[in-house]
């Protein structure tokens, strides 16, 4: 058997999956993307990843001429499908992208219907599979996130050159860091993967909604903070703020909770990761019905 991939509603090799390099998602950037992953080969949380991808798709104008409900029906059966083909206890990351189709400027003029392609990859433990136990450093950068009057921050886009330039800056200052990146008057707004939240005091603070795309992964931090009674509060936050927290928390989709132990070359804290992290990630893969630490542990060795 042959991994699969999904375009324009033809099911087709993985290895086949390609767009014209006069694609406007190619030539501008201009594609709204989701990302999932699974647990036990399935899709999780796809309700979610669904209704921001239906947003998007609302604020660039892109109608993929499918419903979305067989969008994320094929990405299931895609996923299951490639999860067959892997390592017992692997699990994979699962993309979803729109484009606007064929740029004009490059087609004699001519515009084509949008494109919309489903595709997977393995998930690369090994990059953070040690940051749930060491943690993840940090770094501020002078790159600031794209303001609103270019787009809205909710929009979950490709066009991400400035995330690309932020990690370079913060490498360049401190090997394997990732940076922090805010906008221009200082608000922290997210790192290039993941959200941000920090625990102050025994609550949880995250940036608000119009400060930083507000993640799925985010979501479910709140839900499972929710059941523990945990405290949340939205509020937006300075690199001082971060600087003087109890503990820094990074939601995203792959590794779903990672604890920031740096900042600026200094120690969170006491720069281990925190007790309201290991009690988070506990619930966490209590509600999967996996130990994420150990999955990524086992599958990176």
């Amino acid at each position: 058997m042959v991994e699969l991939a999904w375009l324009d509603g033809d099911v087709i090799p993985r290895a086949t999956l390609a767009l014209p390099v006069g694609d406007a998602g190619f030539v501008l950037g201009a594609a709204v993307t989701e990302q999932l992953r699974t647990f036990s080969g399935r899709l999780f949380l796809p309700d979610r990843h669904a209704g921001r991808f239906r947003d998007s798709l609302a604020t660039v104008g892109i109608d993929p001429g499918f419903p979305l409900d067989a969008i994320f029906e094929a990405a299931g059966q895609i996923a299951n499908h490639n999860q067959s083909l892997g390592p017992i206890g692997g699990d994979l990351g699962v993309v979803i992208f729109s484009t606007p189709g064929d740029q004009p400027s490059q087609h004699g003029g001519r515009s084509g219907r949008p494109r919309t392609a489903i595709h997977t990859f393995p998930l690369a433990f090994q990059i953070w599979a040690d940051a749930y136990i060491r943690g993840v450093a940090l770094r501020s950068v002078s790159v600031c996130q794209v303001p609103a009057a270019s787009w809205p921050v909710g929009l979950k886009c490709r066009s991400r050159m400035h995330y690309h330039l932020a990690d370079r800056e913060a490498a360049a200052a401190e090997s394997g860091s990732r940076a922090l990146i805010c906008h221009e008057d200082g608000r922290v707004s997210e790192t290039s993967t993941a959200n941000v939240a920090i625990v102050r005091r025994g609550q949880l603070v995250t940036p608000p909604p119009f400060d930083a795309l507000s993640g799925v992964s985010l979501g479910y931090l709140r839900h499972l903070a929710g059941s523990a009674g945990i405290e949340w509060r939205e509020e937006s936050l300075t690199v001082g703020d971060l600087a003087a927290a109890d503990e820094i928390l990074l939601t995203s989709t792959p590794n779903c909770l990672l604890p920031a132990t740096r900042l600026n070359g200094r120690h969170v804290a006491d720069g281990r990761p925190g007790p309201l992290f290991r009690g988070l990630i506990g619930a966490w893969s209590e509600s999967v019905g996996l130990d994420i630490i150990e999955q990524a542990r086992t599958a990176s060795t």
